[in-house]
């Protein structure tokens, strides 16, 4: 049985549902079906107060289950908008170079040679001498800065990959509104919340640090996300990655597939699927099917081991993100990607 047809009943159900709540909505939702911007602006910003309340009340079981639940469909997510919506995958000079060292981070190999990639791809990019020798050496330098952070290096670099999308999405089609700047105020306002006394409390109050599972309680976190750092911050730390991852799995989720679509109102479900399989192809789907239950059944047996394999195949796709928001740079800022890749009306 393929994975189109397990999947053609819960979509059918959603399609039914979506319906039906429009048909109930009726003009309170029409302006959000018709204007893309302030579609986007509102999700985005119910996204932001939703995560943010999350992470008050279960910050330990959000960075347990969000990687198990969310973490393979925005690997997914990532290919799609990183590599083949832009047409990177079709550009033999990236594959040659970027593509190995990229590869080799996926199989284990050290942060660095994710920087090496990155630098490689912006050798070859299509820019000037000038810009192209500019980002090599921007690369060159960041890879400098986290080699001499050592481990603290690769949990910095693990913070900071969480804000990536957001540029990304920021910086990703030109926009005839600054209703996107809510979104993004409320998350800067958050994330200074997350490092206050007021969301220690609130978290504290809520019994928020006491449900976890897996023997990953507070101090495993800390170990984790805010290595050496004092007890005063070091919290602090966890909630606020704990907050941006959330708001990470969102964008490439929710977010950067209604800004990347050629259309302006949003799709069935169907078509969602359809876009879907016409980018990434049904032996990829069907494969990240697989390891999603696989990933499922392996925590069910033992939560930890599967957080730490799923953090081991992911660790590759932080330096992809990287690759693209280098080359949007470089090559020239934001972009309408349904023209660029030659698809126009894009359904997914």
């Amino acid at each position: 049985m393929t994975a189109a047809t397990l999947l053609h009943g819960p979509i059918t159900a959603a399609d039914l549902v979506r319906r039906w709540w429009l048909r109930r909505l009726g003009r309170v939702v029409r302006p959000l079906i018709r204007r893309r911007e302030l579609r986007v602006a509102v999700l985005g910003s119910a996204m932001v107060c939703t995560a943010l309340a999350a992470t008050l009340i279960a910050p330990l079981w959000l960075l347990i289950l969000g990687p198990l639940v969310w973490g393979v469909p925005h690997l997914v997510a990532d290919l799609r908008y990183m590599l083949v919506r832009p047409g990177y995958h079709r550009r033999l000079g990236l594959a040659v170079l970027a593509g190995p060292p990229l590869a080799w981070v996926a199989l284990g190999g050290h942060l660095l040679w994710g920087f090496l990639a990155a630098a490689l791809a912006l050798a070859v990019a299509r820019a000037s001498p000038g810009r192209r020798a500019l980002g090599v050496v921007m690369m060159a330098a960041l890879a400098g800065g986290f080699a001499a952070l050592g481990r603290t290096g690769d949990v910095l670099f693990a913070h900071l990959h969480n804000a990536i999308a957001v540029l990304l999405w920021w910086a990703w089609r030109p926009r005839s509104s600054r209703l996107h700047w809510l979104p993004l105020a409320l998350m800067v306002a958050a994330s200074g919340f997350l490092v206050s006394d007021a969301a220690l409390w609130a978290v504290r109050a809520s019994g928020g640090l006491q449900w976890f599972g897996g023997e990953m309680g507070p101090e495993y976190q800390v170990w984790r996300l805010s290595p050496g750092v004092g007890p005063e911050w070091a919290l602090r730390l966890v909630l606020l990655f704990c907050f941006a991852q959330t708001i990470h799995y969102g964008v490439w989720l929710g977010l950067l597939p209604d800004e990347d679509r050629g259309r302006a109102t949003p799709p069935t479900y169907r078509a969602r699927w359809a876009g879907l399989v016409a980018d990434m192809g049904r032996p990829l789907l069907a494969a990240a099917i697989a390891v999603a239950v696989l990933l499922a059944l392996w925590a069910a047996r033992d939560l930890m081991a599967a957080c730490h394999g799923y953090f081991r195949m992911a660790r590759f796709h932080g330096h992809l993100e990287l690759i693209a928001a280098g080359l949007l740079l470089v090559e020239g800022g934001a972009r309408d990607r349904s023209e660029e890749t030659g698809v126009k009306g894009h359904v997914g």
